[in-house]
């Protein structure tokens, strides 16, 4: 599989992304910077996390509408997998690639620990490495990890599978509803999740809960 990983001013996660790729596959991932307008041809587009352009105006909305961005939402429309992380995922709901908003944390603080997931869909391009209600270990670092959406759309997600990862065992750790840590769009190949499970891949991270996620995209789940 072929991998890109878009970088963006401010942030600190992609050599993180970068390596977990390049462990997984064998291979390095692309990196394409914020101002280039056409990406190559690849299997697999990563946003990762960070604070790009420092959180200002509100985290993520500057970085959507960078020239590059645009690129990606067509990516996507033509079906290339597209995975957003941390602020990557408060990139795509910029974008409206992905429905809902990520709010300040219900503690009003930045939370930087291991939390709890239930994989709530593993038939999908990003969660087949797992089992269905499968618990896992995984690593998060936010301060507007808080996600909504509207009553409607909060049912029409929670019908259609498109919640791949919740929030598990009280480790809930920014108050968002239904504990969602991650969805996926209606179309099955974008992906935005809150925890990071590029930080989770091998014993010297203390675990390797996140390494079936990247397995999983690149054919080499058992």
């Amino acid at each position: 599989m072929k991998s890109a990983v878009i970088q963006l001013p401010g942030l600190n996660r992609d050599r993180d992304m970068i390596a977990a790729l390049t462990q997984v596959s064998g291979k390095a991932p692309i990196t394409v910077w914020q101002t280039e307008t056409e990406l190559p041809d690849v299997d697999l587009i990563v946003i990762p996390g960070g604070f790009s352009y420092g959180d200002y105006l509100r985290c993520g909305a500057i970085a959507a509408r960078m020239p590059v961005m645009a690129a990606v939402a067509e990516k996507a429309r033509q079906g290339v997998l597209v995975m957003g992380v941390c602020n990557g995922f408060q990139v795509l709901l910029e974008m409206g690639l992905l429905p809902g908003a990520l709010m300040r944390n219900a503690s009003l603080k930045f939370v930087c620990r291991e939390v709890r997931l239930e994989v709530a869909n593993a038939n999908t391009a990003f969660t087949r490495g797992y089992s269905q209600g499968q618990i896992i270990s995984c690593p998060v670092a936010h301060h507007d990890g808080n996600y909504f959406a509207e009553p409607e759309t909060l049912k029409r997600i929670e019908g259609e599978g498109q919640v791949v990862f919740r929030y598990a065992e009280g480790t809930n750790p920014n108050g968002s509803i239904d504990d969602i840590a991650g969805i996926i769009s209606e179309s099955g190949n974008v992906l935005g999740l809150m925890p990071h499970p590029e930080n989770l891949i091998e014993a010297a991270h203390g675990g390797s809960d996140g390494l079936p996620l990247f397995e999983g995209l690149l054919g080499k789940a058992a």
